[in-house]
């Protein structure tokens, strides 16, 4: 299982507008083979982030559903990120 996580930070007066242009990138990961999850989400404390995260069954997955990124006027947006990708090797209820 692979899992995405992390934060963007954008110019808080444009982080509505981010993520309304995100909307459709949400519905198609979801429904993409191999997607168990996957959100973007405006944080509660800070204005300025998004906060991301996905998980995936397998790094096959994640491959065929990445054929591109953030579009350029959603990479210019971006002020800052720190995503990471995480393998695990096992999970179970918390």
């Amino acid at each position: 299982m692979i899992i995405i996580s992390g934060r963007l930070s954008v110019d808080p007066a444009a982080r509505d507008a981010y993520l309304r242009d995100c909307v459709s990138v949400v519905e198609q990961a979801r429904t993409a083979p191999g997607c168990l999850d996957f959100a973007l989400g405006a944080d509660l404390v800070e204005a300025d982030r998004i906060n991301v995260y996905e998980r995936w069954e397998s790094e096959e997955s994640l491959d065929a559903f990445r054929t591109s990124g953030p579009s350029d006027d959603q990479t210019a947006m971006i002020r800052d990120a720190e995503v990471l990708r995480y393998q695990i090797s096992g999970s179970g209820p918390a």
